[in-house]
């Protein structure tokens, strides 16, 4: 079986996926991370748009996210969003020691399973 396009096809605009690397600060966990965290995950999966959402954690201790929504205007709603604003000052205040956030427009999709 070949290669075919993934995702719904012949979409008018790109998505788009943001990639967010972190590592949690000392204390986080005791903080209110993991609380903070789902309620986010909660939010972002119920805003229009919201396509996917997936996080894995290295070995390192650096936890990735990467997060699709549909359109830039419903990812703008998204990074816009008055709690996800107040989630993401704590995050610098009380929960990351650092951070890194890539935006793209998701241009092209391969995917290949077994039948």
């Amino acid at each position: 079986m070949a290669d075919e396009p993934a995702g719904s096809g012949g979409t008018e605009q790109p998505r788009i996926l943001t990639v967010f690397r972190s590592r949690t600060a000392a204390g986080a966990y005791d903080a209110g991370y993991e609380e903070r965290a789902a309620a986010m995950e909660a939010k972002a999966r119920a805003m229009p748009g919201f396509v996917e959402f997936k996080s894995y954690l290295a070995e390192d201790g650096e936890k990735v996210s990467v997060t699709v929504f549909a359109s830039r205007a419903e990812h703008e709603a998204w990074a816009k969003d008055v709690d996800h604003r107040a989630a993401q000052a704590d995050g610098r205040q009380s929960f990351y020691d650092e951070y890194r956030i890539t935006v793209s427009e998701v241009t092209s999709e391969r995917a290949w399973h077994r039948a």
